[in-house]
């Protein structure tokens, strides 16, 4: 599995229960895809929203962010880690 990092924009004072909220959403339906859900940041004050995920493509992560209404404005693959 590759993991992904996407970024959401437009979210602007998005709160704390709301990034709760919809990090459940995606964790609901993530195996319909054979998505993972890691974790999940916002900066409410920019409105950027970063979710980190692991699955089979980017497109499985985008599905599943649709599906729960936010779709992803990008996706990058995270190939290495250190």
């Amino acid at each position: 599995m590759t993991e992904f990092m996407d970024v959401h924009h437009g979210m602007k004072g998005i709160t704390s229960d709301q990034l709760r909220e919809a990090h459940r959403a995606d964790l609901a339906i993530e195996g319909e895809e054979g998505v993972h859900f890691k974790q999940a940041w916002a900066d409410p004050d920019t409105g950027t929203v970063y979710c980190l995920s692991e699955g089979p493509s980017a497109e499985a992560v985008q599905r599943v962010h649709e599906r729960t209404g936010h779709p992803a404005d990008e996706i990058h693959a995270v190939p290495l880690t250190v």
